[in-house]
């Protein structure tokens, strides 16, 4: 059939499809506006993570788990992590025990609400690291006879809102979980330091007793402090790579770096000592005193060092696993929306006329083709 036949049936059956295309329009905006479930969503933006700035363990080794996904700089990754966070099954139990869904969503045990949670849980990160989310939630059919959209409404925005809570609640376990783990492991090691400071230092003392003590050149001073700086380094090092190598693998770029960076300190110690040697040796008075008494110092300035430094980290750790400040930072809070996501009914209005046009076009052709067999099966009889 030409497109020419299709004109002159349209306009011979221009009434009937005309009533048809009203009435069925009529009836689905009805049924739009009534009947169809209303459903709101509620958009929250998050800005993506700071970058963690602290020396401390703990941090360490967040940034050396979050450098190992490859394909993403730090900022995205921190970004892709929390996304990750969000849609766990954690946070969203988190949302269904704190907004009581269980109902809403027809389940009966958390595990349930959770599933269906997830599943209508809409989320994106932008190219510049921001986290987009939302969560479309619907009334009952007949819903604005019932008076639901108030309710809904608001629900939406409580259940985004909530979702930053829950990210921002793991997240602070998260980070308090690693720091603890430092701490611990960081408070085994200052025992060990303490010992051995306490060591060297009445060796030290029990040394400068016996011998009515003896100076150092003060060239052969400097090489002990920058010797003691070295090692205390070193000492450092190979702390830090304690921790990562119990929680990442052997070829994180973090425990790389860390192993090549001990290296190199340790070609600048052995520099640094073989120097020291020719200056004690042109030391003529009691070289092998000065020998000892320099190692003694060398090894209380050293300790020393590393004690300090391992306070330092101590008191860092026990402060950010015990802080309870929010580590989330929201750009955009979700609020209740004005206008629905659904349903779009000029949109889907449009599109109905037009498909019931077609449709009723469709049935007028068809009855004319049968209207045409019968008058030929006529004319043959």
């Amino acid at each position: 059939m030409t497109f020419h036949q299709l004109l002159q049936i349209a306009f011979v059956q221009r009434k009937k499809i005309t009533s048809i295309t009203f009435f069925g329009t009529v009836f689905y905006v009805l049924f739009l506006v009534i009947v169809y479930p209303i459903t709101f969503s509620s958009k929250i933006s998050i800005l993506p993570p700071e970058k963690n700035n602290t020396n401390g363990l703990s941090s360490l080794l967040q940034a050396s788990e979050i450098i190992g996904m490859q394909g993403l700089n730090m900022s995205g990754a921190n970004s892709q992590l929390y996304a990750e966070i969000i849609k766990s099954r954690t946070a969203a139990e988190y949302v269904v025990s704190k907004l009581n869904l269980f109902d809403y969503l027809n389940a009966e045990t958390k595990e349930e609400a959770s599933y269906k949670l997830m599943k209508l849980l809409s989320i994106e990160v932008t190219k510049e690291g921001i986290i987009e989310f939302s969560v479309p939630v619907s009334t009952s059919l007949f819903g604005r006879i019932l008076s639901q959209t108030d309710s809904i409404r608001n629900l939406s925005a409580s259940v985004s809102n909530t979702y930053a809570e829950a990210l921002d609640k793991i997240n602070r376990e998260k980070l308090s979980s690693k720091a603890k783990k430092a701490r611990v492991y960081i408070e085994v090691q200052l025992k060990e330091i303490k010992t051995q400071l306490d060591t060297s230092e009445n060796a030290l003392m029990e040394f400068q007793k016996k011998n009515k003590t003896i100076s150092l050149p003060e060239q052969m001073k400097a090489g002990i402090e920058t010797a003691a700086k070295i090692k205390s380094e070193m000492i450092s090092s190979e702390i830090n790579l304690g921790l990562l190598t119990k929680n990442l693998n052997e070829n994180n770029p973090s425990i790389i770096s860390l192993r090549s960076k001990h290296l190199q300190l340790k070609e600048q110690l052995q520099k640094l000592e073989s120097l020291n040697q020719d200056i004690l040796l042109s030391f003529s008075d009691v070289p092998t005193l000065a020998a000892k008494l320099s190692s003694l110092v060398r090894d209380v300035k050293i300790y020393n060092e590393v004690y300090l430094m391992l306070q330092q980290q101590y008191f860092k750790e026990k402060i950010q696993e015990n802080r309870d400040l929010p580590t989330v930072d929201i750009l955009d809070e979700a609020i209740p929306p004005e206008k629905p996501s659904s349903p779009r009914i000029v949109f889907s209005t449009l599109l109905a006329v037009v498909f019931i046009f077609l449709f009723s076009l469709l049935i007028s052709v068809f009855q004319t083709k049968e209207m045409f067999k019968y008058f030929d099966r006529s004319i043959k009889a």
